[in-house]
């Protein structure tokens, strides 16, 4: 195939271009160097910053030039740096606005960084950047619209329309945790009862299960769980044995699928992408989450239907996210 010279530096280009991306975790900062195709360049980490964002920036910066030695120390062949940053982040104007694990309040971070590094920066919800990295490399590359939910120890995730994100006003939408499932039900930590988050996450998983063993004194989850030692996993471990562990695994696919539903009768995906720790249980979760979410969506799926799927890029996603914020 000829190329014009144009054509040729183009394609070569693209292909040489590269985007990093930052995931601000509770105890470590990810960072990513790949391509626009998504193959990765290189990787690092760093230990997290609390309670200084001066500090945190300057950890951050270390992190990049870091990678950016590894690769070659090219400034000129990315494009910018994009950073996953949990709580809720003004995003037009790159500001923390509150991070309570991080100890940040209205800190510029995307600033402090690109002052100090001399490139472009972009800083996005770390959940958001989740969704973005599944939906342009892992489990909705196939889909224009999709959502992501991520069940760990809080429910969160972000919702992709048309390939963009959905940030709501001042970046501060896509709260999907937060929506209530039970109309006065328990409290959750955000002051209103009843949230998806109270029902659906890890924790919450974990809680009802030792509720469950504490009034079962005879279920079989004693022979290898004790109080101390359950898990989001035990009452899937037994559920095909055990009438109080299946009483459980139940009752949680049903508020499960009662957020998902919602959601997809708000926005209607292609797709809903789950990924944190219950998501590893896999066709154990998806299968009956399908069966109710097919039945009990609105117009049923003849003309439009959901698919419900494990994210695949893990831990990575929010990195990978991040990165595609330049894309």
């Amino acid at each position: 195939m000829f190329f014009s010279g144009g054509e040729f530096m183009n394609g070569v280009g693209n292909l040489l271009k590269k985007f990093i991306g930052i995931d601000i975790g509770g105890t470590t900062v990810k960072g990513i160097v790949i391509r626009s195709d998504g193959e990765e360049v290189c990787r690092g980490s760093v230990d997290t910053v609390i309670g200084d964002g001066d500090a945190l920036s300057k950890s951050i910066v270390g992190l990049i030039n870091k990678m950016l030695s590894d690769i070659g120390g090219y400034k000129m062949d990315v494009r910018g740096v994009g950073i996953g940053c949990p709580g809720l982040i003004d995003s037009t104007n790159g500001v923390v606005v509150f991070a309570g694990n991080l100890g940040l309040s209205y800190y510029p971070l995307a600033k402090s960084v690109s002052d100090k590094i001399g490139m472009p920066v972009k800083i996005t919800n770390d959940a958001n950047a989740a969704a973005l990295g599944e939906a342009k490399f892992g489990a909705g590359k196939k889909y224009g619209d999709s959502i992501l939910v991520t069940l760990g120890t809080g429910v969160g995730g972000g919702i992709v329309i048309n390939g963009k994100l959905f940030e709501g006003g001042k970046s501060a939408g896509a709260e999907i945790g937060h929506m209530v499932v039970v109309e006065d039900g328990e409290k959750c930590t955000c002051g209103r009862r009843g949230c998806f988050e109270r029902y659906a996450s890890a924790r919450a998983l974990t809680r009802q299960t030792a509720a469950a063993m504490e009034q079962n004194r005879g279920s079989a989850m004693w022979q290898t769980y004790s109080l101390e030692t359950v898990s989001g996993k035990t009452a899937f471990d037994y559920a095909d044995t055990d009438s109080a562990a299946r009483e459980v695994v139940d009752k949680y696919i049903n508020h499960l699928a009662c957020g998902i539903i919602n959601l997809i009768n708000i926005f209607r995906p292609e797709v809903v992408m789950l990924g944190g720790g219950v998501s590893e249980q896999g066709d154990r979760l998806t299968q009956p989450l399908q069966k109710i979410i097919n039945k009990e969506i609105f117009a049923g799926t003849s003309f439009a239907p959901v698919k419900i799927v494990k994210a695949k890029l893990g831990s990575d996603a929010g990195a990978y996210g991040a990165a595609v914020l330049f894309m």
